[in-house]
């Protein structure tokens, strides 16, 4: 019988410390931002096409047009569209096809280190951030909506909501036990809240223009 003396058990231990270092994603989460990730990227997509025909011909009206407040032409008017000298749907592109790549590779077992999924933590926030700097401005600059940007605002919401508990149950950020219990027991109250939150804003805003609906 061979017998395994303690400096083996020893020097074995360091071989297991890379893997204890690294986390994966559950399948619910993985699929979570493959869902968001694709959303965003189909509204991206969608505002930068109906952005170039309404650029070709000024006289197109987008699909999304629905009446003085839910109108996709005032909103890509409007000198918000193009925050960094580009339309702001180009970057959307980009991140939120980022976002369906980790999602992907989730599911397909990929595990990361804490520095990427504390990029991924960074990159959201700056999302939602955004996002909100542009609902504000929607509202109270613009005085109309695009439903393609709510669809992206809504994804980026959850996905930056959901990103912030997977690294608090995994210990990429730091936060006491009953904060990390609670984030993991409730994880949607925060975006039904938030969400929530945003429609109330809309519903006062163009509270006169839904009365004249009803």
């Amino acid at each position: 019988m061979t017998s395994v003396l303690p400096d083996d058990r020893v020097a074995a231990a360091p071989a297991a410390a890379p893997a204890d270092r690294t986390a994966g994603a559950t399948r619910g989460f993985a699929w979570l931002l493959v869902i968001t990730g694709a959303l965003g990227v189909l509204a991206s997509f969608v505002i930068t096409l109906d952005e170039y025909l309404l650029l070709e011909n000024p006289a197109f009206a987008p699909s999304c047009d629905l009446g003085p407040v839910l109108s996709c032409t005032e909103v890509m008017r409007g000198e918000q569209a193009s925050v960094f000298g580009f339309p702001n749907p180009m970057l959307g592109l980009a991140a939120y096809a980022v976002v369906v790549a980790i999602g992907a590779g989730s599911l397909a077992g990929a595990r990361h280190h804490r520095w990427f999924w504390l990029g991924l933590q960074f990159g959201t926030l700056l999302g939602a951030g955004f996002c909100m700097w542009l609902t504000t401005r929607a509202l109270y600059e613009i005085g109309a909506l695009c439903l393609w940007c709510c669809l992206a605002w809504a994804a980026t919401i959850v996905l930056f909501w959901y990103t912030t508990v997977h690294n608090l149950r995994h210990g990429v950020l730091r936060a006491p036990g009953y904060v990390v219990a609670g984030a993991a027991e409730f994880p949607w109250v925060v975006p039904v809240v938030w969400c929530g939150s945003v429609l109330s804003l809309i519903a006062t805003r163009f509270w006169d223009h839904w009365q004249r609906l009803l």
